[in-house]
């Protein structure tokens, strides 16, 4: 996908506002300083993560971010998107869906066994989004989470 790039430190001024639309959208309570500390260690290159532009990169139209860990269930190395934002005017356009097919081949190519997600359950457009790029629910699991901080 030509319209599909690796974000490093330079692309911080043109992700932040995507970033902070898409908490906005869902109804995140960050303030820009969390985001901006939140996103710079991926862009400065952790193994923990990345996050990839989509669309042209002096004016990007969304990002996704993946970040990695390991499964034994599945075997080795395995990926959540973690955050998936097109803005509102360009979706249904297609760009998310290949943007994500593309970096699942990318990270299936580099050894990655699993990618996971979660979306909300009345979420029903999202729920489609995800399905068209092979992502299946699994319904005898539910993602929950400890804060830790």
């Amino acid at each position: 996908m030509k319209s599909l790039h690796l974000a490093g430190p330079d692309d911080a001024e043109k992700l932040l506002p995507l970033v902070a639309a898409f908490h906005h959208e869902q109804g995140y309570e960050t303030d820009p300083a969390h985001q901006a500390d939140a996103i710079a260690p991926l862009l400065e290159g952790s193994p923990h993560g990345a996050i990839w532009l989509v669309g042209p990169r002096k004016a990007p139209v969304g990002y996704i971010v993946i970040t990695f860990g390991w499964s034994v269930e599945y075997g080795g190395l395995d990926a959540i998107v973690d955050e998936v934002y097109i803005r509102p005017a360009v979706r249904r356009r297609g760009m998310g869906s290949e943007a994500l097919n593309e970096i699942a081949k990318a990270l299936r190519e580099a050894g990655v066994r699993a990618l996971h997600l979660e979306v909300d359950h009345t979420d029903e457009d999202a729920q489609r989004f995800y399905a068209r790029s092979r992502f299946k629910p699994r319904d005898r699991y539910m993602f929950m989470s400890r804060v830790l901080r």
